[in-house]
């Protein structure tokens, strides 16, 4: 997990470029979704970490984002993950 503030936005770019990057989320709410999100794209920056992985983001207890993840959402909510 990395915070958005510690990261250079060029740094950034090259991080999701490469895929060492794939996914986003908010820190204080525990959500994590697509880059693309138009929900993620809307969150501050100081709330804002980026993932590598969806299991990376599931071990640090953030869930599905039910905006872009509709499908992992609804499994998460209903129990099965």
């Amino acid at each position: 997990m990395k915070n958005h503030c510690e990261i250079s936005d060029s740094d950034l770019r090259n991080k999701i470029k490469n895929a060492e990057i794939c996914f986003g989320g908010n820190r204080k709410l525990k959500i994590y979704g697509t880059l693309k999100c138009s929900s993620g794209k809307r969150m501050k920056r100081e709330n804002r970490v980026f993932f590598s992985s969806e299991n990376g983001a599931k071990e640090k207890g953030f869930r599905p984002c039910g905006h872009c993840m509709k499908t992992e959402y609804q499994n998460w909510k209903n129990g099965l993950i």
